[in-house]
């Protein structure tokens, strides 16, 4: 199968701009969409196994585009760090579908990536776009205290490896709750999560800017606890048919708030994974074939299911 294409985005912000970059799967031609987005500190190579088993599995012409959120991957870092937030990635997203004339589109985020569906998803008309299927990967309206307070401990802290396997094992200390994974899965997931240090032969770092972890660090608990009323007003705005996917484990999503998902707002179909924490990396075959059974809602995809 071939590789996806690299392609960027010139995109607005307070100062000079930014450009985004995004991963190019499939026929660029075709009707049916689907935009996968990433996590906090994640970025687009995430959904490379998710990619090619939709486009193996897709019995019509589908495309899968794959954002690097600003600040991550291949994407260009912010002057201001505080734009690091959910609005400034939703205008983004926008320009995206916007940019590509885009008019309907199947939206898979995790984490955060899940964050910016809720809100384009209530937005996307103002650029004439429409999200059909939504697929929110470990997480909802309530983000739990304890998630936010674990991922401020470990974001943003400079590191420098000597070799991918090395970083790969350092990402694993701390990414536990992914769920299992073999040596191989887990080395290709980390390959993009580093890059080369500027000056410094052989050495990498991580692929992030480290200022993304200032706007997390600057959350309070009343402040959280606004975003969730209003996360909530948009959740229960929304009418399309929405696949909730949880990790068992998961110390983002409590159960209350999965339940609460499945009996408000679209009344999103639940689907918990064992043995895995936040967040599932849509690696496994379960993973995937949850993922491709909703989406392409073929025959062969549900029994695969």
């Amino acid at each position: 199968m071939a590789d996806p294409k690299l392609n960027y985005l010139q995109c607005a912000d307070a100062s000079a701009g930014h450009r985004m970059a995004y991963w190019d799967w499939g026929d660029p031609q075709a009707q049916h969409v689907v935009v996968c987005v990433h996590g906090l500190a994640r970025q687009a190579r995430d959904f490379d196994v998710l990619a090619q088993s939709l486009l193996r599995q897709a019995t019509e012409p589908l495309r899968v585009i794959c954002p690097d959120v600003v600040g991550r991957g291949q994407s260009d870092w912010l002057a201001d760090p505080m734009a690091y937030q959910i609005p400034t990635y939703v205008g983004d997203m926008l320009a995206l579908l916007a940019e590509l004339k885009l008019t309907q589109v199947d939206w898979v985020g995790t984490s955060m990536g899940g964050l910016i569906g809720l809100v384009l998803a209530a937005h996307a008309a103002s650029v004439g776009a429409r999200v059909n299927k939504l697929v929110l990967n470990d997480v909802g309206p309530v983000v739990q205290w304890a998630a936010i307070t674990r991922i401020a401990a470990y974001l943003g802290k400079g590191a420098q490896y000597s070799s991918l396997e090395e970083a790969a094992q350092a990402l694993l200390l701390r990414s536990a709750s992914f769920g299992p994974h073999t040596p191989e899965q887990w080395l290709e997931l980390s390959r993009a999560m580093v890059k080369p240090v500027a000056g410094q032969a052989g050495m990498l770092q991580l692929h992030y800017d480290p200022a993304i972890a200032i706007p997390v660090a600057a959350v309070t608990p009343e402040a959280a606890a606004q975003g969730e009323a209003l996360m909530w007003q948009i959740y229960d705005s929304l009418t399309m048919p929405t696949l909730l996917l949880r990790g068992a484990d998961s110390d983002l999503l409590s159960v209350e708030t999965a339940h609460a998902m499945a009996q408000r707002g679209p009344k999103a179909k639940v689907v918990e994974f064992a043995g895995v924490g936040h967040a599932p990396t849509l690696v496994a075959p379960d993973q995937v074939a949850a993922v491709a059974g909703f989406l392409l809602d073929s025959e062969e995809a549900r029994r695969a299911a």
